[in-house]
Parts: C-alpha cells; structure tokens; sequence
C-alpha cells in the first residue's frame, strides 16, 4: 500500500470497554498479520494510558489529517483526536463519554464519504449506555445508515457475519423475539435476499452465490403445522428472488443448517432474527469472525463481539476478531474499486 492511498478509519468504540486494548494489539501485529494502515478516531490520552496498564510499547502519535496515517503507522499508532471527557477507567462505562462515542462514529463515516479514508471499521459500543443517552438507532447498523443517508432515504443496511466461507445473514436484527413475526415481512426478506446477492457479487467475487433461507418456526413450519409464515412470507419472497434470477432456496429447518455438509452446500445463510444466525456462528468462529453492513454505500466492518466490560484493561482481551475486521475492510474496499 502506498503512503498516498487512503488508510481504513477505525472507531475508538466505548472507551471503558476492550476496544483500546484491542487496537493497541492490532497495531502491534501490524507486520506479522499484515494489517493495513489504519487512522484511530479517539481520544489520545486513553490510548496511551491503556498502553501503560498494558504495559504494551506503543507510541501513540496525535495526527490532523487521516492522510497522515499511512506515513506514521510503521512507527505509531495515528489518532484524530476526539477528547473523552473525564476520567476513563477500564471496565467502568460512563456516560460522559458517549458523545466522544458518537462522534468517533460520525467522523469515520465522514472521513469515507470524502474519500479520506477507504472503509468503516467501528470497536464495540455499549447500546445500553447509548440509549439511556437518547441514542434512537438499535445499534451501529442502523445508525450507519442514517449517516449515509444524510437527508435522504436511508438504505436497507444489511447485517452479516462473516469467518472465511461460513457467512450469516439475520433478516430482522436488534429488536425483541416477541416483535420478529410482524417486522417479518415477504418485501424485507426479498429485499435483503437482493442486498446479500449484490454485495456478495461486488465485494467477495462470487459470480452467482448460493443462498439458503432458513424458515421462522421450528421445522420451517412444517407444511403450516407449527406456524404460517414459511408459507405466507418466507417461501414468496424466494420464489420472487428466484424469478429474478438469483440461486436461493429454502425454507430449511434452522436446527440442520449449520452443520459442516450443511455449510457446503451454500454460501450465505438468510436467517430470520438475531439469535438464529449468531448462535451457531458465534458457536462456530467466535474468536475470527468479522461483522459486515450491507447495503451502505461505503464498507463497514466490526469485530463480532462487544465491549468485555470485565476483560478491560487486564490483558485478556484477544485482538484476533478485530484483525479480521481490518483485514477484511480492507479486501471489501479494494474488490468494490473494480
């Protein structure tokens, strides 16, 4: 990578949480795991402070523009400076520091929009703290694509969870078990078959990917026995996606879809809520796997797991996921530049 191409804009994420410790360690396995150029869009002192209690050797070196990353980051971590106010204490979130949390986001999203940066990687964020703070998104998914959209229509972001072939889709994402039947509608789940389709073609290569839908209920209904919605919804929406072309089937019971021959025969599974995707990956590749947002006009990356609140700060946070997300950002953002 040249020292004029733009680096990979990652988020600081909740500051109490892992997030210092794992761009700490991230940066240290620069060399060894190859990670591109990245800018930290976070406050300074705290990652010099986690460094301390680390007892990691890393120099943190303030920079104005995202441009310089590249030029230091052999040598320092690069951060655009965006103050945390108050005292940070790992393992101890508070609110204070929630509009350094929101402003890291907003500012990476503003760094790839004018093409100074090349992709999104974001840290994990406590959502709990972020709504008790007026935070009116479910989470980063639904937040990035309102700041992509700026006044207008936010596109459909598109979740998926990604470790090597296995890739997972959740239809309907950060919302109560109670409410998925009726978010559950045949033009979502059309419209995400067509997203994944899309960005699976411009970003991984794939020249018609195989697509598996999974059914709501247990059984996928069992011909309307245990529930309707394969029926009425699920199998609709494949059939509409089949007539344009696109290699999808299902409904498949979810409880034989994620075994090894399983996992074979596509490669992405459609997944009806939250729990029905990330259960079995999480179980499968919790330590590699990477989160991506559909959908955006720009690539989105994130580690796979949250902020480890009881980890912070004591040198057991493992860096691994993190890596894979830059990583993969970086392999996203150049795929979609063809």
């Amino acid at each position: 990578m040249g020292q004029n191409e733009p680096p990979l804009a990652l988020t600081i994420g909740d500051p109490a949480g892992i997030g210092p410790d794992i761009t700490l360690l991230a940066w240290q396995a620069r060399e060894r795991d190859r990670i591109p150029p990245f800018a930290l869009l976070g406050d300074p002192g705290v990652l010099t402070a986690r460094a301390e209690a680390l007892d990691l050797s890393v120099e943190v070196a303030p920079i104005v523009s995202a441009r310089e990353a590249p030029g230091v980051f052999a040598e320092a971590l690069p951060v655009l400076p965006i103050e945390v106010v108050g005292e940070v204490v790992p393992g101890r979130p508070s609110q204070a520091a929630i509009p350094a949390v929101k402003r890291s986001i907003e500012r990476a999203v503003e760094l790839v929009q004018r093409g100074d940066a090349r992709a999104v990687v974001t840290n994990p964020v406590a959502k709990s703290l972020l709504y008790q703070a007026g935070f009116a998104f479910p989470g980063h998914t639904e937040y990035l694509a309102a700041l992509a959209a700026g006044k207008d229509r936010p596109p459909l972001p598109v979740m998926m969870l990604v470790a090597g072939p296995f890739k997972v889709v959740p239809v309907t994402i950060h919302i109560p078990l109670k409410d998925v039947p009726a978010a559950l509608t045949r033009e979502l789940l059309l419209a995400t078959i067509e997203t994944t389709d899309k960005d699976l073609r411009r970003f991984f290569g794939f020249v018609r990917p195989r697509l598996a839908v999974a059914g709501l209920n247990p059984h996928a209904g069992e011909d309307g026995s245990l529930g309707c919605e394969e029926i009425e919804i699920v199998v609709p929406a494949i059939e509409a996606a089949q007539q344009q072309g696109l290699d999808v089937t299902g409904p498949y019971p979810a409880d034989t879809l994620f075994h090894a021959a399983a996992r074979e025969r596509y490669d992405a599974a459609i997944c009806m809520y939250h729990d029905q995707a990330l259960v079995p990956f999480k179980t499968l590749a919790f330590e590699e796997g990477v989160n991506v947002t559909l959908g955006l006009p720009f690539v989105r990356t994130s580690p796979d797991h949250g902020t480890a609140f009881d980890i912070a700060g004591t040198g057991a946070a493992n860096p691994r996921s993190l890596i894979e997300a830059l990583r993969l950002a970086d392999a996203m953002s150049r795929a979609g530049e063809g």
